[in-house]
């Protein structure tokens, strides 16, 4: 019996040194993130990583092909190109895009990353880039013309994502509405179609750029409404870690020389035509 009590303490001591070890280690990942400046490193290897979701219409996306395209796969690439530096776009978690960017497994989260009081807490970020609008997105078939028409129906959204965020921070727009009280969340946007298409879902909160890509381009586009709600506007920017000082100033820059170069506007051209809200262009 006393062996017994013996090795349940131990194990128990053991339990706590590590909680508190990871916890350190947690902190310690923190306090690097929020003070070391990496661009000298960038620099040197000629090379920094993008985390993106890779489903993510027309930011960042796989073609059939497997290759990857996008208007801020097109805008990374030319503002680092000023500096003789290549991107690597890796795909992550979305969910988990914080945590892969203080600890260091990314450089920069760019991929339709709009400014969020509670992402500020965490990362710091660039000039806007692009201004956005979260819509509701729906099959005319199911006679949705406002966010009262969602009352006790399934809405969806993307899982960490800032329309995810305005739901639950506006309830009283479409939280207080919907079936449960919560929307169904999805990994990606792409699965999240594929569940309003079949009917699973009767709503879909997205940001509007994906939302009008993506209806554009289907064989009847005519099927679906987009319902322009009450949520604010909001504005697509660059996230880095916040120790990140000199790399921050390096992308403003670049961002202010591409507008004033005109590489921007055939960026926005490529990807928007002229239907896009671009500040940068506005500030020339």
């Amino acid at each position: 019996m006393k062996f017994k009590k013996i090795r349940f303490f131990a194990l128990a001591f053991l339990l706590i040194g590590l909680t508190a070890t990871l916890a350190g280690c947690g902190t310690n990942v923190t306090k690097r993130a929020n003070t070391q400046d990496t661009w000298s490193s960038i620099q040197k290897k000629k090379k920094v990583v993008i985390g993106l979701d890779d489903s993510f219409v027309p930011m960042g996306f796989r073609q059939k092909s497997g290759k990857l395209v996008g208007y801020d796969i097109d805008l990374a690439r030319a503002v680092f190109k000023q500096y003789g530096i290549k991107v690597d776009f890796q795909s992550i978690d979305w969910n988990m895009n914080v945590t892969e960017l203080h600890n260091g497994t990314i450089d920069l989260i760019w991929n339709g990353f709009s400014i969020t009081p509670q992402r500020s807490k965490q990362v710091a970020f660039s000039d806007t880039y692009l201004n956005n609008d979260q819509v509701l997105v729906s099959l005319k078939k199911n006679h949705i013309t406002s966010y009262k028409d969602m009352t006790g129906k399934i809405l969806g959204a993307q899982t960490g994502s800032s329309g995810a965020n305005d739901i639950d921070t506006y309830p009283k727009l479409l939280k207080n509405r919907i079936k449960n009280h919560d929307a169904v969340t999805y990994d990606s946007f792409t699965n999240a179609f594929i569940d309003l298409n079949v009917g699973r879902i009767k709503g879909l909160l997205i940001d509007s750029t994906y939302a009008n890509y993506y209806i554009k381009h289907q064989a009847h586009p005519e099927d679906y409404r987009v319902t322009v709600g009450s949520f604010p506007k909001e504005k697509f920017a660059v996230g880095m870690r916040k120790g990140d000082v000199t790399m921050r100033k390096k992308i403003n820059a670049g961002l202010k020389k591409l507008a004033a170069n005109g590489q921007l506007e055939q960026i926005n051209q490529k990807w928007f035509g002229s239907n896009v809200d671009t500040p940068l262009l506005k500030a020339k």
